[in-house]
């Protein structure tokens, strides 16, 4: 008996929707990269691109649960000296929610040359509406 590996193939990336509404934000980006890694389809290879793009909406709608709002801070460097900025996710969550699950989502991601590719098939958007009708996207529900 030999081990399955799937073959490498170029074909179309199948777009998946998601509904944010009601997620922690964690569950919501574990989930999600699972996705778009490719761990949640049968034919699983690790060496292989899953081709498999996810849409997030409703990004203003995710919960942080415990003290997260407050006590989470999302830092960053301007490259000048003494450049480091930081701010609380409460501040993050109230101007631009979809940072936090895009963030989430990049940190769990795989560290190597598959992740900035796997980062592009992500998008996140405020609000209930997308424009991307145009890939026929499938609505997908995960697991709670």
């Amino acid at each position: 008996m030999g081990t399955y590996l799937a073959k490498a193939s170029r074909e179309q990336i199948s777009w998946n929707v998601v509904d944010g509404e009601g997620w922690v934000l964690g569950r919501l980006a574990s989930r999600a990269a699972q996705v778009l890694v490719g761990k949640n389809q049968p034919d699983f290879t690790p060496h292989t691109d899953s081709r498999s793009g996810l849409i997030i909406i409703n990004a203003e709608k995710i919960r942080l649960t415990g003290k997260k709002l407050d006590q989470k801070v999302y830092r960053h460097n301007t490259g000048y000296p003494g450049g480091l900025r930081e701010i609380s996710a409460r501040k993050v969550f109230e101007t631009q929610p979809e940072r936090l699950i895009r963030e989430a989502i990049y940190g769990m991601l795989p560290k190597n040359r598959w992740r900035d590719r796997l980062s592009k098939r992500l998008k996140v958007y405020v609000g209930s509406t997308h424009p991307h009708t145009g890939q026929s996207p499938l609505a997908l529900t995960l697991a709670r």
